[in-house]
């Protein structure tokens, strides 16, 4: 590499921690972190700095947490430091034409999918609940769309049948900010040329709320496995029995010939829960009552009362 780039790095969550520790490693230069306000957390509501904030204190850099970056005065902020580019990885907020316009060369966004597929805000969650295959990463350059700018780079990553969001957010991650640094030097060399999506192929992650964790037991099995991997840990896979909310964690498919309908409890073991679906059975492995304990169902079925029969939704 022959050139240091001046950066502002622009982040919020985990995701973004392994790109901002990689880049603090070379020779470019940070010149800002930006990221968004510290805000309250957890059940009592504590008022907690977004982990970017607390990499970026321990690592040295200027931190600057803007409730808005369309203002007038975070444009000239970033105007007077002249940077080269933009490192975008999870920030939380579409990025303004405005600001897209400071960096001498451009912003670079890192996204958790292989464009143009799972283009928004959960990207990992729904290749895991669509029963991909493979997923990855890619750098692209922002422009004024929802992850729509041309292509950089990319890297493919198997997804693992035991795979969580948890985890692939975890192996992605890593493979991000690797991405990163092959971006930053490819585009050093000049040996990277920058590709338009192809937007007839283009589908949508959208952001997953509180609710989507419902579990549809007239799903396939194998389905709704994928569904909690996918959902695990938000917004978790839940169920209801009478007025009692069960959280389920892990679950596998289950080979049974049965005639209950969808949502059913099926006959096993006493420390087994295994419950009819649209297609096959759901045998429940890990899961959380009203104790608020995550259990193994062995566990859990010790002090519950879920017969078969009983008919969950």
């Amino acid at each position: 590499m022959n050139k240091k780039f001046k950066l502002v790095f622009m982040g919020t969550p985990d995701f973004a921690l392994p790109t901002l520790k990689r880049l603090h490693e070379t020779e470019h230069t940070i010149s800002l972190v930006v990221t968004q306000p510290d805000r309250p957390k957890g059940r009592g509501r504590k008022i907690t700095a977004p982990p970017v904030k607390r990499v970026a204190n321990e690592l040295g850099y200027a931190i600057l947490q803007p409730v808005s970056i369309k203002t007038d005065a975070f444009a000239h902020k970033l105007g007077k430091l002249k940077p080269d580019f933009l490192i975008v990885v999870s920030y939380g907020h579409i990025i303004p034409e405005r600001i897209l316009a400071v960096p001498r060369f451009g912003a670079i966004n890192l996204h958790a999918s292989l464009l143009p597929k799972f283009r928004g805000a959960a990207p990992i969650q729904w290749a895991i609940i669509n029963r991909e295959q493979e997923t990855g990463v890619t750098t692209m350059f922002i422009d004024g769309g929802l992850d729509t700018g041309d292509i950089l780079l990319y890297d493919k990553l198997e997804i693992n049948p035991d795979d969580t969001s948890t985890t692939l957010y975890e192996r992605l991650a890593v493979m991000g900010a690797n991405l990163m640094i092959k971006t930053l030097n490819a585009l050093d060399l000049g040996s990277v040329t920058p590709r338009p999506q192809r937007r007839d192929i283009a589908t949508y992650a959208p952001l997953l709320k509180s609710e989507d964790g419902h579990i549809n037991w007239k799903m396939a099995a194998d389905d709704l496995d994928a569904f909690i991997r996918g959902v695990t840990p938000w917004p978790g896979a839940f169920t209801y029995c009478g007025q009692k909310r069960l959280k389920i964690f892990k679950a596998r498919p289950a080979l049974l010939k049965f005639d209950e309908i969808p949502g059913t409890v099926i006959k096993g073991f006493s420390d087994e829960l295994r419950v009819a679906t649209g297609k096959g059975a759901l045998s429940i492995l890990e899961i959380q009552g009203a104790s608020g304990k995550r259990l193994s169902i062995k566990d859990f079925m010790q002090g519950a009362r879920i017969g078969p029969g009983t008919v969950l939704f």
